[in-house]
This record gives structure tokens, sequence and C-alpha cells, in this order.
């Protein structure tokens, strides 16, 4: 009997919920991405596996480390 009131009522609290999460994140950006760093295409050395720290490193090695 109360049925369609609580479904309304539902709908509403989810209407609200987005509506918040939407203005979080125009506010503050997106809080978690989608797709963590390691799944993303890196700039410098994405064709040999490594990220950018790592050729950092490797460029940052002593001669006789290698």
């Amino acid at each position: 009997m109360n049925e369609p009131s609580e479904d309304r009522a539902a709908e509403d609290e989810a209407s609200r919920a987005r509506a918040e999460r939407a203005r979080l994140a125009r506010i503050f950006g997106e809080v978690l991405p989608e797709t963590t760093g390691d799944e993303r295409d890196g700039d410098s050395g994405a064709e040999s596996g490594r990220s950018a720290s790592d050729e950092w490193l490797n460029q940052q090695r002593p001669p006789h480390y290698f």
C-alpha cells in the first residue's frame, strides 16, 4: 500500500546521491580513477614495458653497476 511512495523515496534518495557525487566531482575532480597508472599508456618506455621512473633509474646508474 505504501509501496509507490517507498519507491519514490528510494528514487529520490538515489537521485540526491547522484547529484551529490556529481557536485563533489566538479569541486574535487575524480577521486578514484577508472584505471590505475600501470594500465595507462605512458609516454616514455611504453614500448619496453618500463615506466618513466624505471627509465630515470637506469639513466642514473653508475657505469660499474652494469
